[in-house]
Parts: C-alpha cells; structure tokens; sequence
C-alpha cells in the first residue's frame, strides 16, 4: 500500500487492517514530527503519574497523619494534573486532523508548528468539547463495566449450577467461555458508545462547526465504525504495552543487580520509582502519534465513505478550493479556512425597486 500522498488519495474505504497499516507508514514517515507534537499532553499526564505513584507507595508506609494528608492531596493533585493532560490529548487530536487534511489537500508539511496553531485557533471551544467527550467517554465505562459485572455473574451462578449435575472440568471451560464472551461483549459495547463521540475534535478543527454542531454531525458520521476503532485501540494498547515490557526488563535488572526488589513496591527506592513512573509515559510518546494518526484516518475514512470526500479533496486539489462559504451540500470546502466570518452588510435603503430615486 502506497502512503498517503496529494497526488495520489485512496478511492477505496479503509478496512481495520488498512487502517492500522496506514497510520503505521505514516508515523514511519513524520516520526520525530509527530512524538513532538504528541509529546506535551503525554508529559503533563507523566508528571501527574509520578506524583501518583510516589504518593500511593508513601500513603501506606507513613506513620505521621500530616504526612498521610499531604500524600493524599497530592494524589487528589496528580489525578487532576492526568485528566489535565488527557483533556490536552484529545485537544492535539483535532490539531492533528487538519494538519493531516491540509497535507493530502495542498501537500502543507506536517509540523507540530501547524497542529498547535489549529489548536490555539479554537482552543477554548475544543476544550469544552473534550471536557464534553472525557464525561462521555467515562459514562461510556461505566455502562459497559456494569453490564460485565452482570454477565460475569450470571456465568458463575450458571456455572455453580453445573457444576453440581457436571463434571468439574465442564464448568470450569463454560466460565472461562463466558468470562471471554462478556468482556468481548463489554468492549464491543464501551467502543460502540464512544464511537458515537470519535470526531469532535476533527469536525470542529476541519469542517469549522459549533460544540453542538461537531457532536451531532459525530453522532452523524459513527455508523459502523465499531470494529475499527476497537481494532486501532487494540493495537495501539499492545503496542504500548510492547513498548513498556522492552523498557521494563533492562530497568528491573538493574534494580535487582542494585539491590532492588522488583516485586515490593512498597520498598522501591525514590529513584526506582521515578524511573518506572517515567516510563511507562515514554512507551506513551512514543505510541500516541499511531492512535492520534488512526482516529484521524479513521474520520476522513468515514466521510469517504459516506460523503464521497476523497472525490471533494481531489477536485480541491485540481480545481483549487471553492470559496469557504457557509453551505451544508457536499460541494462545500475541502478544509475550513478557520476565520471568522464578518455577515455581509445591510442594502442601502432607496426610494425604489431599481434604485434610482
């Protein structure tokens, strides 16, 4: 598969495959551009998960209760600065869709300069959104965590009671079953209602809208999109995961080698716990641009789908872009210019039909 270029747009939709390929030529391609550009929210959350984790490890060792009240400010202080950071996260997403847009329309560069100038254009809309989106996303959680714990115990009971007419062993294979199929079924749940919400960022940053307009035209492009995004998180969290072990052996050998107990947090040296809290952020830097780049691919994919838009960014291209006006027909601008719109001025009032008296 060819990268993504101006002179050349894929005509065909994106499979989960497609998708993860795509993003993943990318990211070879723009590298050091993109962990710059995903490189300051994944710090701010860094710098909330190491006051975290030093906090959490202190809390049950302390013995003085001014102690135990600072160790829990702190905690209540690092969870704001990682929602902080997260928030900020889904902010560089609509950033990074209009770059993205702006490089297959007019071949722009890819920069981290552009993203945050998109960012800065509608900051304080895109950060209503996000907090609108975060709340979404953790409802979302919930539901889905709720319905898991109800089918888990539905398997077990079903399970006790075959285990009482059945060999052990058959029960046993009937609870691992349905411990699988819940948890497939409380992902495919928990990604189907926060795909609702996937494009809001991209939408506000690229066709120009509202909060309100962006969240209802996301609701309008999520159709189907289920697989795909659970596939492009799937991947993303393993990779992370990847990441972090390849990271995390050569640091536990070394904290073994000196001393260190890898297994007993609670004994962790203060310079062993500030380097395993770092790295599981840097594992993050260095895999957050894949997920950035997926969920862009994934909304100029849907619009491919559904609106014929490579045909519109294509046309853009050749035939330069139509004038940004406000139209809602798919003959409308490949990429909002970002501007404000100044309503065009009042008639001049006159004494008649033809304006000349």
């Amino acid at each position: 598969m060819q990268i993504l270029s101006p002179t050349q747009l894929p005509l065909a939709p994106l499979g989960a495959g497609d998708l993860i390929d795509r993003a993943v030529r990318l990211y070879r391609r723009h590298l050091f551009v993109l962990i710059r550009t995903a490189a300051p929210p994944v710090i701010i959350v860094a710098a909330g998960g190491i006051i975290f984790s030093i906090s959490w490890r202190r809390i049950f060792v302390t013995s003085d209760s001014n102690d135990l009240f600072l160790y829990i400010f702190l905690l209540i202080l690092a969870g704001g600065i990682m929602v902080t950071g997260y928030l900020f996260t889904l902010v560089v997403m609509g950033g990074a869709t209009r770059t993205l847009v702006a490089h297959l329309l007019r071949n722009d560069a890819v920069t981290a300069r552009a993203t945050y100038s998109a960012v800065k254009s509608r900051f304080w809309g895109l950060l209503g959104a996000s907090l609108i989106v975060f709340g979404w996303i953790f409802a979302s959680f919930i539901a889905a965590f709720v319905g898991w714990e109800m089918s888990i115990f539905i398997f077990i009971l079903g399970s006790m009671a075959l285990s009482s007419v059945a060999p052990a062993w058959l029960a046993t294979i009937i609870g691992a079953v349905g411990f699988l199929v819940a948890t497939a079924l409380a992902l495919w749940v928990f990604f189907f209602i926060v795909g609702r919400v996937a494009y809001v960022p991209q939408v506000m940053l690229v066709e120009g809208k509202g909060v309100f307009e962006s969240l209802s035209r996301s609701f309008a492009l999520a159709r189907g999109n289920v697989r795909r995004l659970m596939a492009m998180a799937l991947f993303t969290t393993f990779a992370t995961y990847s990441a972090l072990m390849i990271l995390l052996i050569p640091l536990g050998w070394y904290g073994y080698l000196s001393g260190v107990d890898p297994l007993n947090s609670a004994q962790w040296p203060a310079w062993y716990s500030i380097a395993y809290s770092v790295l599981g952020p840097l594992s993050s830097i260095l895999l957050t641009p894949v997920w950035m780049l997926g969920l862009s691919l994934l909304y100029v994919d849907e619009r491919v789908r559904h609106e014929g838009y490579d045909i519109e960014l294509m046309a853009a291209r050749q035939l330069n872009e139509l004038p940004d006006i406000d139209v809602s027909s798919p003959f409308g601008t490949a990429l909002h210019s970002g501007e404000r719109k100044q309503p065009p001025p009042a008639p001049r009032a006159s004494g008649s039909v033809l304006n000349l008296g």
